[in-house]
């Protein structure tokens, strides 16, 4: 039986949340752009692998509900995310620590923030016809 959200604003809000992400990282690229450093690649590969273990177990759980309803799809796309993030800074720890330079970071960097923009417009689209949907159903 699909999951019924709580209220119909649940799902353009978790839309809202992931386009934040997408302008969060591209703050942090600007920021990192302007006032250049190195990152530690070895902190970065040791807590991406943690957040991918975490995140993969969240991802299977989720797997299968993922079409129940706009709600679940939401959740579902958000840990996609999280997995996708995990390995893009996987990459870019390696990169970093491969090339002794910033730019591994801000091209993943830059590749998440693309991302979460494309799943934002997804989740909203999906959302406001879902309540466009739900809404006239009602009225």
């Amino acid at each position: 039986m699909p999951h019924q959200p709580l209220n119909p604003y649940t799902p353009i809000f978790k839309g809202l949340l992931i386009l934040s992400a997408g302008f969060v990282v591209a703050w942090q690229i600007i920021g990192k752009i302007l006032t250049p450093s190195l990152p530690i690649s070895e902190v970065m590969g040791v807590v991406s692998l943690l957040g991918l273990l975490v995140n993969g177990l969240c991802l299977y759980l989720l797997t299968k509900h993922k079409e129940d309803d706009i709600n679940m799809s939401s959740v579902w796309e958000c840990s996609r995310n999280d997995i996708a993030a995990g390995m893009a800074v996987f990459i870019s720890a390696f990169g970093v620590w491969l090339t002794h330079s910033m730019w591994p970071d801000l091209l993943v960097g830059f590749a998440l923030m693309i991302l979460f923009f494309r799943s934002a417009i997804r989740v909203l689209v999906r959302s406001c016809q879902e309540y466009k949907k739900h809404t006239s159903d009602c009225c």
